[in-house]
């Protein structure tokens, strides 16, 4: 497996394609956007450009992972002669679904299709598609070129000959795959997003602030980051929509979005990417400084 396609040049898309890129892989990277592939491309430089100044790699990977990485705003053109492709559009079954029926007219009945999705069922995408035993769920972690983990989600029909091909090339990158099943949420999700949506319902019911919420789960179970911080940093609207995926599929009150939640991404405030959730960040993205509405 040499050529791969990547559809979508937002943050998954572009860390998916860098990721590939810096390994050797040619990339074929699609958006319906000239500016979004714009965008994606200088995210991609910026952060080589940090691990240069890191001394994790050199010039020359530099230029070889840029060279590495064609554009195309046309999904025919851009999965010509590829042997994988990765989805890794905007959480939305619809789109997601649309997306795989062009694939099915446009890609060979031997290339795998695998979606980036982190929660809508593998099994529903590749019902779409003519031989559904090559479509796979492959979910990467934020930020890609640095995240180990690799979901490697089989669907219904996934045959097992590609679920190895797809471990055996999540190490060659560098990754940790770790095979699970599809169910909604797979396993990332399903544990993370209702810590996530406890952590909200903690603060609408005014237990405690945004800071103190987060400061107890730092430093009380050595999180990275607080989980309020975390949903800014995902998008409060990614949360919502994963929380309403698993609330359909398993239709337990458990996985329903705390109102608090619903009410921001209905409002805008969707986190890092809006400039303002539980956070502001308007001066700066390190989570310093807490939103007015919640002081």
């Amino acid at each position: 497996m040499k050529t791969i396609a990547v559809i979508g040049a937002g943050t998954m898309g572009n860390g998916i394609a860098h990721t590939f890129a810096q390994k050797g892989f040619t990339v074929k990277l699609i958006d319906v956007s000239e500016k979004a592939l714009d965008k994606g491309m200088a995210t991609i430089s910026n952060n080589l450009d940090r691990m240069l100044a890191k001394g994790t790699i050199n010039q020359e990977d530099v230029a070889k992972t840029i060279t590495n990485i064609i554009t195309y705003t046309d999904i025919k053109d851009g999965v010509v002669g590829v042997d994988l492709v990765i989805e890794a559009a905007t959480e939305n079954v619809d789109l997601k679904l649309a997306i795989f029926k062009q694939l099915n007219e446009a890609c060979t009945h031997n290339t795998i299709l695998a979606t980036n999705t982190s929660s809508i069922s593998i099994t529903q995408i590749g019902a779409v598609v003519a031989h559904p035993e090559r479509v796979i769920g492959m979910h990467f972690m934020n930020p890609v070129p640095i995240m180990q983990l690799v979901e490697v989600i089989r669907g219904y029909n996934t045959s097992d000959e590609v679920t190895q091909i797809i471990m055996q090339l999540s190490e060659k990158l560098g990754k940790t795959p770790v095979e699970v099943n599809d169910y909604p949420g797979f396993v990332a999700n399903r544990i993370l997003m209702p810590m996530i949506n406890e952590a909200i319902e903690t603060l609408y019911n005014k237990v405690a602030g945004v800071y103190e919420i987060d400061t107890v789960m730092k430093l009380g179970m050595a999180h990275p980051m607080g989980p309020l911080q975390l949903a800014d940093f995902i998008g409060l609207d990614v949360c919502l929509s994963i929380l309403n995926v698993m609330y359909d599929g398993f239709k337990n009150p458990k996985y329903a979005p705390c109102p608090l939640l619903v009410n921001m991404v209905r409002a805008g405030k969707l986190g890092v990417k809006s400039g303002e959730g539980f956070y502001n960040y308007a001066e700066s993205k390190k989570a310093e400084k807490v939103a007015a509405q919640f002081i």
